[in-house]
Parts: C-alpha cells; structure tokens; sequence
C-alpha cells in the first residue's frame, strides 16, 4: 500500500514538475522552477536592457511628430514596430523563464544598402539651443544612437544570463539592433548626414592584406618548434 502511494505521489510530483518547466538546484533553498531560473547577475542586466528598450521606444514617440522627411518617418514606424514585439517577446521569456508565445523575428530593411564614400565642405555640427532647431539629420542620429547602444547592452547581457531561453532570445535580437542601426547609417549617408571617409588605396590594401589564414590542423599540439634552451645554462 505504501509503495502505491509512493508511485502516485511521485507521479503527480513528475507532472507539477512538467508542467512547470525544469527544476534547477539552489544550494541553500532547495529546488527552483523554471520562472525562477535567473541568476543575479542576469536579472541586473535584463532589467537594463528592457529598460533601455523602454527608453527607445519612448524616445521614438517624442521625436515623431518633429520628422519632416517621410521617408524617414516610414523607417521610424517600422522600427517601433518591430521594437515593441521584440520588448513583448523578452518580457515574456524573461517572467516565466520559458520559450515566449511569439518567437524572436528577424527585421529586414526596405531600402538598399549602397553607400556613397568621400567627404565635402558642410557646416561643423553643434548642439541645438532649442527644440526648434532639430532636423532629420538630428532625430535619425539620435535613432541610430539608441540601436547601437541597444546592441551593445544585449551583448553584454546574454553573456551573462545563465536561463538558456532568455540567453537566445537576447543573442538573436542583437543582429536586428545591427539591422536596424545599419539601415538608419544608409540613410543618412543618401542624404548626405553621414559622411564616409576612404583611406588612401595603397594604405587600404596594406590593411586588407595585413592577415593570412590560420593552418587548419584540427587540434592544438602544444609543441614548441626546436629546441628551448634554459637561458642559466651554458653549452660547451
């Protein structure tokens, strides 16, 4: 009778269990679910993070009504867009420790990706005095600052995240930050708010032809080629 109740008791214990996601161990309070599998390191980082996407996507919605250019309107739509669902897919991954209800997608830029290199005269940048002064020039730069800094505090994060559903989620979303940030860098080089300087050719090559392939062996030996002599020692 008791080893029946043992096998029931287990039983139900299995399927709490499966129902709430794997148990990981903590050394001084015992077995934790899944929705509390994030170590402390991870929930520091996680939080910057939605916080900074929270703050970008605020900083989109203050600067939107200020856009003239339409096409740059379009981009910003977009990227708000993607940005929420991206934030929605981390928040929901990140409570239940889970894989979210609405996977990681993957942003596409409309545009193409062509760059024009070179400088000419323009006048030199300063910070406006009033809210009046800001550009297209203006809001696409502080646009394209956030992604990069977006992309940077992801990278950092998910290297420190021990749940692995929050680490991939947080690693995939960085090359949309990329996308997103390359898409407003082509932008403003077509509209001539983002020079590209080129060195010199012959300086060029000498750079692109500064590395060499590294010799596929297939495993690190650990030996040293000829013969290391103890520099104490002398030889007759």
């Amino acid at each position: 009778m008791q080893n029946n109740f043992d096998f029931i008791k287990g039983r139900n214990l299995y399927m709490q269990n499966q129902q709430q996601g794997s148990m990981h161990e903590n050394m001084h309070t015992g077995m934790v679910g899944q929705q509390m599998n994030h170590g402390g390191h991870e929930l520091f980082d996680v939080h910057e993070v939605l916080s900074g996407a929270i703050g970008a996507m605020d900083q989109y919605t203050l600067l939107r009504p200020l856009v003239k250019d339409q096409e740059l309107l379009g981009i910003m739509d977009r990227q708000y867009q993607f940005m929420q669902q991206e934030y929605n897919t981390t928040v929901d991954c990140f409570k239940t420790g889970q894989d979210p209800k609405v996977p990681t997608q993957s942003y596409e830029m409309t545009q193409g990706n062509d760059f024009v290199y070179g400088m000419k005269p323009s006048q030199p940048k300063k910070p406006i005095q009033n809210a009046s002064e800001i550009t297209d020039a203006c809001i696409s730069g502080l646009m394209l600052s956030a992604h990069k800094s977006m992309a940077g505090m992801k990278a950092k994060a998910a290297c420190e995240v021990t749940n692995p559903v929050v680490r991939r989620v947080l690693a995939d979303s960085i090359p949309n930050c990329i996308e997103m940030a390359y898409e407003l860098s082509v932008y403003q080089n077509k509209n001539h708010y983002y020079q590209v300087p080129q060195l010199a050719q012959q300086d060029m090559q000498q750079i692109l032809n500064a590395y060499a392939p590294a010799q596929m062996n297939g495993q690190i030996t650990g030996q040293m080629t000829g013969q290391m002599q103890n520099p104490n020692t002398t030889t007759h």
